[in-house]
């Protein structure tokens, strides 16, 4: 594994010649050795019309990349940092809550109506979180960005997870994702629960919730 936790809020990561890693521009913190960072105009391995139509939606987070000889501490907006190690999966996460990623991973985007039709459009709209994804396949770690610290919840075929959307970090695996809704007269007339949206993940897999609706 490339990164090293520090504290909860900042991580170390190894640069070793022949390598590569990306990040959030600005992420550094410090670093030791020779190592050299520069903006990555291709949009990771995601190709430059990829990375020029999100943009264009507003919906990439602006990346560097890195290459050297060194090690370097990497942190952003004093958010709570969590690793996640990848085997071969998919992790399905939001472009500005990737704080860094191996170079060994696959970046790509997917259309959120092609998960879950008409309700994966919906989602995007109901939480903000745009109509695309960031997703990341292959052997390596990512350091994702989250408020409170994030809890892991296992999904399983006879089990799902409810998910209030503000509080979705990511998820990996073969799930699929489905916008519910417990609207009634009294979300209407300002008097429900203020959980009128969830998000229904299903499937095998493992969802990642932070422990606040906060955005960052």
């Amino acid at each position: 594994m490339a990164f090293t936790q520090i504290t909860p809020k900042m991580i170390e990561a190894q640069v070793l010649p022949g390598q590569r890693l990306y990040s959030q521009r600005g992420a550094m913190l410090a670093y030791r050795g020779e190592v050299a960072f520069t903006p990555d105009l291709m949009g990771g391995q995601g190709g430059v019309m990829s990375a020029i139509g999100r943009r264009v939606r507003g919906e990439a987070a602006p990346l560097m990349t890195v290459e050297g000889n060194g090690t370097v501490m990497f942190g952003h907006g004093g958010h709570e940092v969590h690793l996640v190690h990848l085997t071969g999966e998919t992790l399905h996460v939001e472009a500005d809550r990737l704080l860094a990623f191996e170079g060994t991973l696959r970046q790509g985007t997917v259309f959120l109506g092609s998960q879950g039709g008409v309700m994966g459009l919906v989602r995007g709209q109901a939480t903000g979180q745009g109509l695309f994804t960031t997703t990341l396949q292959g052997q390596g770690s990512v350091a994702v960005l989250a408020h409170g610290g994030v809890l892991e919840l296992a999904v399983t075929p006879d089990r799902a997870v409810n998910v209030d959307p503000q509080a979705y970090v990511a998820h990996r695996g073969d799930l699929r994702n489905r916008l519910t809704t417990a609207l009634g007269w009294r979300d209407m007339v300002g008097r429900g629960s203020g959980e009128a949206f969830q998000l229904e993940l299903s499937g095998h897999g493992t969802v990642y919730v932070q422990a606040s609706e906060a955005k960052l």
